[in-house]
């Protein structure tokens, strides 16, 4: 910044911190270079006094097990390196990111991981042009931010061929419960859009049933409770977390429906507790671990000078466990 403005530092830094001793023609050339770079007084601050060696870390609730999962590969890529992880939740509602976003770039961390933003593209470029920044789970790309994604439109599809080949018709879906507005490319969208297609696609359309909640244990409970009540009930439900799914299974056992005896279940995510010998539920691996270590690699990268963007998509493996079976015959119409 200085070397744009054809100034020394020390002249950039008395500008920034509004001392005595410089002159007008000096102040406008530096204030028209922070505008000119898009800087502000803290992005100029952190250009001027070198790094902090903290990467920060926003997700919308520290709660959710993926979460703890892209954490560790994180950290664990991190100890390789003179950085530390901050972490801040967002919440799910727009201004609260927006607080917590503000947060990290005023504490000036040397780069950001955001993991399913709520903020749109442009503000997304924003922070990027500011601070070295990696997304991770949207489907939406842009030059100024890196992205790392898992193909949920085949580890979805995965899922649904399984239920499928298993003689399902009767699969029902639980997504997120999206505000107006909210990007195209969020992935509960996308997992949902690619369930009804492949609902579609095999001539089962009119046994499409979704339930919009929430990725938690209760949103997965009360979209369970609110398919359950329709008839005829499905005979397998796609939760579009492995949270999600632990509601589902909650809500199947006070009904006094056995799974996968009456209900085949299946999440998304094949988080550790997926693998506990007593839910030993059917999901998708999307490898966590992998993912936080690619996102320290690449935000490292970045802040060492790289300029180009990188986009980096996991593929999907399904998991089968014992939550899902082949659906039990019935007597036409009685469920």
């Amino acid at each position: 910044m200085a070397k744009h403005a054809g100034v020394s530092k020390a002249a950039v830094s008395k500008v920034i911190r509004n001392d005595y001793g410089v002159s007008e023609a000096m102040r406008d050339r530096v204030k028209r270079a922070i505008d000119e770079l898009g800087y502000r007084p803290q992005a100029a601050a952190r250009a001027l006094r070198g790094r902090a060696y903290t990467i920060g870390v926003l997700m919308q609730h520290i709660g959710i097990p993926f979460y703890a999962e892209i954490m560790t590969g994180l950290v664990e890529q991190l100890t390789e390196s003179d950085y530390q992880a901050i972490m801040i939740q967002g919440g799910t509602q727009d201004k609260t990111e927006k607080r917590a976003i503000d947060a990290l770039t005023d504490r000036q961390v040397d780069g950001i991981l955001m993991i399913a933003p709520l903020a749109g593209r442009a503000q997304l470029e924003q922070v990027a042009r500011e601070i070295p920044t990696l997304v991770l789970g949207r489907h939406d790309r842009s030059p100024a931010y890196d992205s790392i994604v898992d193909d949920d439109r085949i580890g979805s599809e995965l899922i649904m061929e399984h239920l499928i080949a298993l003689g399902h018709r009767r699969i029902a879906h639980i997504t997120f419960q999206q505000e107006h507005g909210r990007p195209a490319g969020q992935m509960p969208r996308i997992r949902a859009e690619t369930y009804e297609r492949v609902m579609r696609d095999h001539g089962f359309a009119d046994e499409i049933a979704v339930a919009a909640t929430s990725y938690s244990e209760e949103g997965g409970h009360r979209g369970a409770r609110e398919l359950l009540s329709r008839s005829p009930r499905p005979t397998a439900i796609f939760a579009g977390s492995d949270e999600a799914a632990l509601g589902v299974l909650a809500a199947l056992h006070e009904a006094g429906l056995s799974v996968p005896g009456d209900v085949s279940v299946a999440g998304y995510d094949n988080t550790r507790l997926a693998a506990h010998p007593h839910i030993a539920l059917t999901t998708v691996n999307q490898d966590g671990d992998v993912m936080g270590r690619t996102a320290a690699r690449l935000l490292l990268e970045r802040i060492e000078g790289r300029s180009a963007a990188v986009h980096f998509s996991v593929i999907p493996r399904l998991v089968v466990r014992r939550s899902t079976a082949s659906p039990r015959p019935r007597p036409a119409d009685t469920q």
